[in-house]
């Protein structure tokens, strides 16, 4: 009998329809409520943050909000306040958990109202499982990067363009001048996607400068108390990097496309655990110049979440890469559609593979009655199975 209801159970699993849920985790208002970063903490219960104001690098009033989702009732939290600076906008939070389950909380400060004037600003925490209210913090630093050969990439990139003349060769020219300029080069890298932790023990976080339109990894050998730049990536308008791990250890960024036409995500590639980075080139993935989130599932599949079009941030899709992001067989929308387009916006992807399994994905929710933050469960199956 008990073999017959072992075998039942497998069956039943292998039936079992594909998983997806959804909710706001609050009504939608006329405030500014953008980029999230979602993670799961050791209890099971999810935190999220994002930032909150009257608008964006010029508004005064924008700080760090955060909510929990408790794994027992299944429901919100209040919000909370995570950080805020009186006088100054704070933006793009992410949050991480590292390899000794300690909570980082990474964000940028506007100091003068100029994205190339952000400095990062970041937090650690052990004691961070409140049932409805921010972490307790023990730690907090500033992250400043000595970007690596940054003059030399540079002119590499730009030295043939700015020789010649137009508008291109003079913003090549800016940038070669703003990258032998030690603050300019120093100043205004600041994060967008998760961190990602090598099995080294190696914590790499993703940056990227609005100044340069380049992307960079802040690196720390020391669980996350001093901090090297890496190389910048190059290219033409590509920042937001989102790092993936390949199994035989390259890493591979996809990186938002502000750059000219064709609008695609780029990709760059280390082979260093994340010192060195190939000059960005374009995918076939559509990117409308948003950002856009991927990730490496436990059983060795990838997933990307972004905008699927090349205008616009009103269709959000799911993606799936079962050969290490050579191909994206499947794909599934999560909010929105390429051939509808409307006014609404879901955009800024926050994505984590929970401990039973299933895929999480925060977003911002941009429609005519407000903005807020979405939340979505779903699994491999839902996304594999189609529209």
């Amino acid at each position: 009998m008990r073999t017959i209801a072992l075998w039942l159970i497998g069956v039943t699993c292998a039936w079992a329809a594909p998983q997806y849920s959804g909710e706001l985790i609050f009504q939608p208002e006329q405030w500014h409520n953008h980029s999230s970063s979602i993670v799961e903490l050791p209890n099971g219960d999810l935190l999220v943050c994002w930032f909150h104001g009257s608008g964006e690098r010029t508004a005064d009033d924008v700080l760090i909000q955060g909510a929990r989702w408790n794994r027992s009732t299944g429901k919100w939290t209040g919000r909370f306040t995570m950080a805020d600076t009186p006088g100054f906008p704070e933006t793009n939070p992410v949050l991480f958990l590292d390899s000794r389950q300690r909570l980082f909380f990474l964000w940028p400060l506007i100091i003068a109202h100029k994205w190339e004037t952000a400095l990062m600003k970041y937090r650690i925490s052990t004691d961070y499982q409140q049932p409805a209210s921010p972490p307790r913090w023990e730690f907090q630093d500033n992250i400043v990067l000595i970007p690596k050969n940054i003059a030399e990439r540079t002119r590499e990139y730009a030295g043939e363009t700015a020789a010649g003349s137009g508008p291109l060769a003079e913003r090549a020219r800016k940038l070669i001048e703003h990258a032998e300029d030690e603050y300019f080069s120093r100043m205004g890298w600041f994060t967008r996607t998760h961190p990602q932790q090598l099995p080294s023990g190696r914590i790499l976080v993703p940056m990227y400068s609005d100044g340069f339109s380049f992307g960079i990894m802040g690196i720390s050998d020391d669980g996350g108390y001093t901090w090297t730049g890496s190389e910048p990536i190059v290219g033409a308008g590509c920042v937001q990097p989102s790092v993936v791990r390949n199994k035989d250890g390259t890493l591979v960024a996809y990186l938002r496309d502000n750059g000219p036409p064709p609008k695609r995500a780029l990709m760059s590639v280390s082979k260093d655990d994340g010192v060195t980075w190939t000059p960005a080139r374009d995918t076939d993935i559509p990117n409308p110049g948003t950002s856009l989130e991927a990730i490496r599932l436990r059983n060795g599949d990838w997933i990307m979440v972004y905008n699927d079009i090349e205008r616009g941030r009103y269709s959000l899709a799911a993606a799936i890469s079962d050969d290490e992001g050579a191909t994206w067989k499947w794909k599934r929308h999560l909010d929105g559609r390429p051939d509808k387009p409307v006014d609404d916006q879901y955009h800024y992807p926050s994505v984590i593979q929970a401990k039973d399994g299933s895929i999480h994905v925060t977003y911002s929710y941009f429609v005519a009655a407000g903005k807020s933050i979405k939340h979505v469960r779903f699994d491999e199956d839902w996304v594999k199975s189609g529209e």
